[in-house]
């Protein structure tokens, strides 16, 4: 088995946040086309059974009838920090990091590490454990919720109750560490995401946990096809309402070059840059297809440009420039010119602290192991770069994975 096939593999068994979020995508990520899978499907065959299933069009809205009770019950959500603070905070001596880590416009809002499970002979999970930050510390606090995901501005959190799906959302108070609110489901779901401004959480649901593995051992990995995505929730906080609606995950068709496919069980859903819109994830080249917010198809939202598997846009805040895709070195061109203006010694731009800085991976020392690296601070014209955190070893299990959030 060639390497690329194996990291793919370990992708797909380790696939985590839609990677909504995001954004901190195992370096082992690969912008895959459509193009030459079917040479890759035909190496999996031996050991797994491919069904190749067109998708499924969406069904209509259903309203929950349980989270129509909490219609006249949502929550005051605290405002927003104004201005927000945009001085750089970094933790370089832990690893995970223990103080907050932030730079600009966007924080390290939560963190998550990952562990194999095993629930059978032949069958074994990802499990997630969940850390949060947590205001009155300026650090980050471990919690033994399924899922979180922290609104913009770093007040409250959404939460998923138990270790894996859940029928219980609870929007959380970080400074006071309260549930203002829980919202009973009638689906289970497996993941929560806020919407960009802050007031709505998109749950999707699934019929079963997403992340299970097949095989023994270090041998066990996703089966193509498998997952379990039912549809998804849209949460009015404020108002106190959920509306579920069917849409069920995107086929693998691996023996179809001409559609777009998703191998992985974890299909999770995520927003447009302006929360009009639903996208899901691809295992093809675009990264993701949209959807409206009743669950149609829909074309991709004119000029919007995203970094690969999350919700964060490539495009400065001031609209002129572009994060470029994963490399060493990486490159930032002209928005309307395609022009490169700068190149950065790191592996990956993960995001825009401000008109002139990015967040991004960097590696240790002169890079001679791409796993050995940690989130760093640099410049368009990658002249300055600011250690953020601690370097550590992405390969090696229970290595920390960090979610950004705009402060």
């Amino acid at each position: 088995m060639t390497r690329l096939l194996r990291d793919t593999l370990q992708e797909w068994a380790d696939e985590t946040r839609v990677p909504h979020d995001l954004a901190d995508r195992a370096l082992r990520r690969r912008a895959w086309k459509p193009v030459g899978m079917v040479v890759l499907a035909v190496g999996l065959v031996a050991a797994i059974a491919v069904s190749a299933v067109g998708l499924r069009g969406a069904g209509p809205a259903v309203r929950d009838p349980q989270a129509t009770m909490h219609a006249a019950t949502g929550v005051t959500l605290p405002p927003r920090p104004s201005p927000a603070p945009t001085d750089v905070r970094a933790d370089t001596e832990h690893s995970p990091p223990v103080k907050l880590i932030a730079a600009g416009r966007m924080a390290v809002s939560a963190y998550y590490t990952t562990r194999r499970e095993r629930v059978s002979d032949n069958e074994q999970r990802v499990v997630y454990r969940w850390s949060l930050y947590d205001p009155r510390t300026d650090g980050y606090e471990e919690t033994s919720w399924a899922w979180v995901d922290v609104a913009p501005g770093l007040q409250v959190a959404a939460v998923l109750e138990g270790e894996l799906i859940s029928k219980r959302l609870g929007i959380l108070d970080l400074n006071t560490r309260q549930i203002l609110k829980w919202i009973d489901l009638e689906h289970p779901v497996g993941s929560v995401t806020w919407s960009p401004d802050g007031t709505r959480v998109l749950a999707t649901a699934y019929s079963g946990y997403p992340d299970i593995l097949q095989g023994k051992g270090d041998q066990a990995a996703v089966v193509p096809g498998s997952s379990p995505r039912t549809g998804y929730y849209i949460v009015d906080v404020e108002a106190g309402t959920a509306d579920y609606h069917e849409l069920p995950p995107m086929a693998d068709a691996m023996f179809n070059d001409d559609k777009p496919f998703n191998v992985s069980g974890r299909q999770d859903l995520g927003w447009s840059l302006d929360g009009t819109m639903l996208w899901a994830p691809t295992s093809t080249t675009p990264d993701r297809v949209f959807y409206t917010l009743d669950g149609e198809k829909a074309e991709w939202p004119k000029g919007d440009r995203y970094v690969d598997y999350s919700h964060i846009s490539a495009t400065s805040p001031n609209g002129r420039l572009v994060l470029g895709p994963d490399g060493l070195p990486t490159k930032i061109t002209d928005a309307g010119t395609g022009q490169v203006v700068g190149q950065q010694r790191v592996l990956q731009l993960h995001a825009w602290a401000d008109d002139e800085n990015v967040i991004a991976l960097g590696c240790a020392g002169s890079c001679e192991s791409e796993f050995n690296n940690g989130l760093v601070l640099v410049s368009v014209d990658g002249q300055r770069t600011t250690q953020l955190g601690a370097n550590r070893d992405s390969d090696k299990d229970g290595s920390w994975r960090w979610v950004l959030t705009p402060r």
